[in-house]
């Protein structure tokens, strides 16, 4: 994890974005996390 300031949340596995907040405007559950993941 990389420590942020300014509101935006990514998530990011290989450094390939897999979810951001700035794109969906809301935070992830945490399935959506672990589908992405699983999915790679």
């Amino acid at each position: 994890m990389i420590p942020a300031s300014g509101g935006i949340f990514e998530v990011t596995v290989n450094r390939k974005l897999i979810y951001s907040k700035k794109e969906t405007g809301r935070f992830p559950k945490n399935q959506e996390i672990i589908g992405h993941m699983d999915a790679m």
